[in-house]
């Protein structure tokens, strides 16, 4: 079981990794290595799409962390 837990964690890790890396503010992916963000763009379409599967995949994230740290 601990080893399930620890398989799901790391699969939700890499997942949160590459969604962060894709969200960008302004231009996009070029903007996450320090271009763009000069105005100021509510999130539309697949950018709010993504940013609430990020928030959720950490959630979960925390959660599997937890009962991982409980389970002997």
């Amino acid at each position: 079981m601990k080893n399930v837990l620890l398989f799901i964690n790391i699969i939700l890790s890499i997942i949160v990794v590459v969604l962060i890396l894709i969200q960008g503010r302004g231009a996009g992916l070029g903007s996450a290595w320090g271009g763009g963000g000069e105005m100021f763009q509510t999130r539309r379409g697949i950018e709010k799409l993504t940013l609430r599967l990020t928030v959720f995949l950490i959630i979960l994230f925390f959660i599997v962390s937890g009962i991982n740290l409980f389970i002997k």
